[in-house]
């Protein structure tokens, strides 16, 4: 390993690594912290994602490559917001995935299979089992990314799945092959049009994708601090630590400045790329809340001017605001989760749909924010009443700024490279 690095130092070794990153902001930005170090280490680092993105991407010195897909988008159409409505719903919710990707998979397979062509190294999530195509396709290696924990387990459910802890164990195991499942019944069609026609590979089967992915390599993009790794996770699975972005060459606005040095540090409200129903009626609603509970905000969206008392940011980096807030409201985002932990600040978790209520429950339980306020269920009186005790519980600061010196320590990014240099080397 020495001698290999030694030769890669001297510039005779490197490799051409393609990461799928299809999602929201909160799935680029831990992509974009990888990709990173990957060329810091001389790597080429080729990132799939929306346009949305794209600046974002090229700022961190990044290839980029455009995928037909915008989340934002989706979330704020009429499927999108089907979509949210049926998460209680397993069976609606997989019905409204594939009504929203139907129209949409088969250019994003196709600018997918265009992206990855020259590739060393595939890093993909599992959805729909992009890397396992794409590694047979390019006769290469590849390796899942979890951005929360979706490895099987017998020790917690699915965090898509949470009910399945009332069946005990092996309903928490059984939970994780039914979200797989899930998602390859409703893209297996797709899928295996494209093996056929486009990738020259053979379709696949029910069941063969599971035993593909099941023995590849995994990294788990999150910290123990915060998810505890599991005793049967094999050694295949590799929880590296949170992959932390900071993006470069950033000036905060003056006014953004000038409204932090003029009062008590403000709470920041922001829900990302989740919208509600009413997006304007919630936005009345946590100024509201926030005045009622004596706060100042800091509130990312457009649909309302500045106030003496509340401040409307667009595009600001997390790692930059939240250490100077006085806690943190969120939709539970996994990246938005690790930002304000990292920060060292309370927070409290408004979760909307997917993996946003286990990360919600997570904050809870570590005792670095309040019980979480599910977004459905907001009116003023509760998120108030939650963040007066946002603010005033010491406990929430204290196991705050606990778990931000811990994650602080951890170089999850340094860890992964070390990880993806075993299965291609340098």
């Amino acid at each position: 390993m020495h001698l290999l690095r030694t030769e890669r130092d001297l510039g005779y070794m490197s490799r051409n690594v393609v990461i799928f990153a299809a999602g929201s902001r909160g799935d680029v930005q831990p992509c974009l912290a990888l990709g990173r170090a990957l060329i810091q280490r001389g790597d080429k680092v080729r990132v799939l994602a929306s346009t949305r993105y794209q600046d974002l991407i090229e700022t961190a010195g990044l290839d980029f490559h455009h995928l037909p897909a915008d989340p934002t988008e989706i979330i704020e159409s009429a499927e999108g917001q089907k979509l949210l409505s049926g998460r209680s719903n397993p069976v609606a919710f997989i019905r409204s995935i594939k009504k929203v990707l139907q129209p949409r998979i088969a250019p994003i397979l196709a600018r997918t299979q265009a992206g990855a062509e020259g590739a060393d190294l595939v890093l993909a999530p599992t959805f729909s089992f992009l890397g396992v195509h794409l590694s047979q396709y390019l006769r290469v290696p590849h390796a899942i990314i979890h951005f929360q924990p979706s490895q099987p387990t017998s020790m917690f459910p699915h965090p898509l799945a949470p009910a399945a802890r009332f069946l005990g164990s092996l309903g928490n195991r059984l939970s994780f092959d039914a979200v797989d499942l899930g998602s390859w019944l409703v893209c297996r069609q797709f899928i295996n049009t494209w093996r056929r026609e486009s990738l020259g590979l053979p379709a696949l089967s029910l069941l063969e994708p599971f035993r593909r992915v099941r023995r590849a390599p995994v990294l788990c993009a999150f910290s123990d601090t915060v998810v505890p790794r599991p005793a049967d996770w094999g050694p295949n699975v590799h929880v590296t630590g949170f992959w932390h972005h900071e993006q470069p060459h950033w000036d905060p606005p003056r006014g953004l400045l000038a409204f932090l040095d003029q009062g008590p540090p403000p709470v920041y409200v922001g829900f990302g790329s989740m919208k509600t129903s009413d997006p304007e009626a919630t936005a009345r609603l946590v100024r509201m809340a926030l005045r009622r509970a004596g706060l100042r905000g800091v509130l990312a969206g457009d649909l309302a001017t500045s106030e003496e008392d509340m401040f409307v940011v667009g595009d600001v980096p997390h790692d930059w605001l939240f250490p100077k807030t006085a806690g943190v409201v969120h939709h539970g985002g996994a990246g938005t989760t690790a930002s304000a932990l990292r920060a060292g600040v309370p927070a409290l978790v408004c979760p909307f749909f997917g993996d946003q209520g286990y990360w919600a429950d997570r904050v809870h339980s570590l005792g670095a924010g309040p019980k979480p306020l599910p977004a459905l269920h907001l009116t003023v009186p509760t998120l108030a009443q939650r963040l007066n005790a946002l603010t005033t519980d010491t406990t929430y600061t204290e196991s705050a700024r606990r778990l931000g010196r811990a994650l602080k320590s951890e170089d999850g990014t340094a860890r992964a490279c070390s990880v993806l240099d075993t299965l291609v080397p340098v």
